[in-house]
């Protein structure tokens, strides 16, 4: 066996036993609650660990300087391992799950999309909500590593796209000189975040574990509940508010609130153009559904409508996915734009999903010059973030993964289509798994359970392409990628 292979299997060993170690906090709860759950997250932890542990001691010693194309196998091996191996709690503590529907879950919960096949949530045991809640947590920080540090060596991250943005520590790719580092002083953000949220929604009501278990769902932008009714549970203005706070925080760039902690200023926030966007597109879309929902009479009361609106506007932008209210009921057209909404998501290196606000800027601005040098031929115009200018280079670069984003997501709703699945469904379910938002609507309007096996895995595929920026997955698919 080459050191090539070897020194990939040894990165695929650790990342089978570090994934299994995922399960180890829930197992630790199930015992102390003496939940039925126990026996199977010990009988998913322990074979998955060994086998782990074994193929990393076995290629411990191969070492190979790994090249560009090894990264993207690297980085879209270690989240399908991640999700076939934490599928296997699921699986074996819920009889009446397949195993395809467990890796859905997994899946979902890794990418942080928030999507299930589950029902009756407030009767699981305790142990399985936090588990899920936990994939949540570490998928949330999984993806901010990978947006800021991991992605832009591949050349194919959103972070080194805006260059031209250079607010703060983004404008030279990484916070710190190394990865580990950079790391290191992300988690210290990302669980500052959730501390404080989960303090915050202790105060405002919910029980402790509720509080934790939201919390690590809420910045991670991801929407796992730990009810089925969602925020709808408590009804509550204040608790609906904090998500709101924190949904907003998830979904800015961790790299600026890295920076405002580092130099107690919130000045970089100010100068950022993307972040500009994103809160004014917020304003705009709130106003709108409020308005909507006032002048349609389907919530009575401005205050009401302001509330709803506000929350549901800023979970489907931020592609968390919690309901306050039945949304896919809401008149006219609400409810798709609702799911179109996450088509934009949050900005770069946040735990948003969505092609991302920096990209939809840059998008709109070369369509506007477009039409502008057919009006003025001979004029130049330029396309800037930050009022600076971006390169052609990068401006080709984005409209290409737009217009391959756009595509993958009509194949898609055709494949779903195919399926057997209305229009409406296909649409949204598609929608909701390739943007990592959750729900959708139709017969997904509540859970995916109606999906075929089929659909099922495509689903399961469509939320790592979306949650890997496309690009990560879908060069594997080349012939040329494989050829040495």
């Amino acid at each position: 066996m080459s050191n090539r292979a070897g020194a990939m299997l040894r990165v695929f060993g650790a990342v089978t036993a570090l994934s299994s170690l995922i399960i180890l906090p829930s197992l630790l709860l199930a015992a102390l609650w003496n939940e039925s759950t126990a026996l199977p997250f010990l009988e998913a932890m322990l074979p998955t660990s060994v086998i782990g542990a074994v193929l990393w001691y076995a290629f411990r010693n191969s070492y190979y300087e790994l090249r560009l194309r090894d990264g993207f196998l690297i980085t879209a091996g270690i989240w399908i391992i991640a999700s076939l191996v934490t599928a296997v709690p699921f699986y074996l503590a819920l009889p009446q799950l397949s195993y395809t529907d467990a890796v859905f879950e997994a899946t979902s919960g890794l990418t942080t999309t928030g999507a299930t096949v589950l029902t009756g949530l407030d009767n699981l045991p305790k142990s399985l909500l936090f588990f899920r809640s936990s994939l949540n947590f570490f998928g949330g920080m999984g993806i901010v590593i990978l947006a800021i540090a991991v992605l832009p060596m591949l050349k194919i991250g959103g972070m080194h796209l805006f260059k031209a943005e250079s607010t703060g520590p983004v404008k030279d790719n990484k916070l710190t000189p190394r990865i580990a580092e950079t790391a290191r002083t992300l988690w210290v953000v990302y669980l500052g975040l959730n501390v404080l949220c989960a303090l915050a929604y202790w105060f405002a009501g919910m029980n402790l574990f509720d509080a934790v278990n939201h919390a690590m769902t809420t910045v991670a932008t991801a929407g796992f509940s730990t009810h089925d009714a969602s925020f709808g549970y408590w009804d509550n203005a204040l608790i609906e508010g904090i998500a709101i706070v924190f949904m907003l925080l998830g979904a800015v760039s961790f790299s600026l609130h890295w920076y405002a902690w580092r130099a107690a200023t919130v000045s970089h926030y100010q100068a950022s153009s993307e972040l500009r966007v994103f809160a004014m597109m917020v304003a705009v879309v709130v106003f709108i559904v409020t308005v909507y929902l006032l002048l349609s009479g389907e919530i009575t009361g401005f205050d009401q409508s302001l509330r709803h609106a506000a929350f549901q506007t800023v979970s489907h932008l931020t592609t968390t996915g919690y309901a306050s209210t039945g949304f896919a009921h809401w008149p006219g057209m609400l409810p798709i734009l609702m799911i179109m909404l996450a088509f934009i998501g949050g900005c770069s290196g946040s735990t948003a999903g969505g092609m991302k606000v920096a990209r939809v800027q840059l998008v709109v601005q070369q369509g506007s010059r477009e039409l502008k040098q057919l009006v003025h031929p001979k004029a130049q115009f330029l396309v800037t973030m930050g009022g600076k200018r971006v390169s052609e280079s990068v401006v080709i670069s984005v409209a290409g993964f737009c217009a391959l984003y756009i595509s993958l997501y009509l194949v898609l709703v055709l494949l779903l289509s195919a399926d057997g699945l209305d229009l409406t469904t296909a649409f949204s379910a598609a929608a909701s798994c390739l943007n990592n938002l959750g729900p959708g609507l139709g017969q997904v309007a509540l859970h995916f359970q109606v999906l075929s096996d089929f659909s099922t895995w495509l689903m399961s595929f469509a939320m790592l392409v979306g949650r890997l920026e496309i690009f990560t997955i879908l060069v594997l698919f080349i012939p040329s990628f494989w050829q040495e």
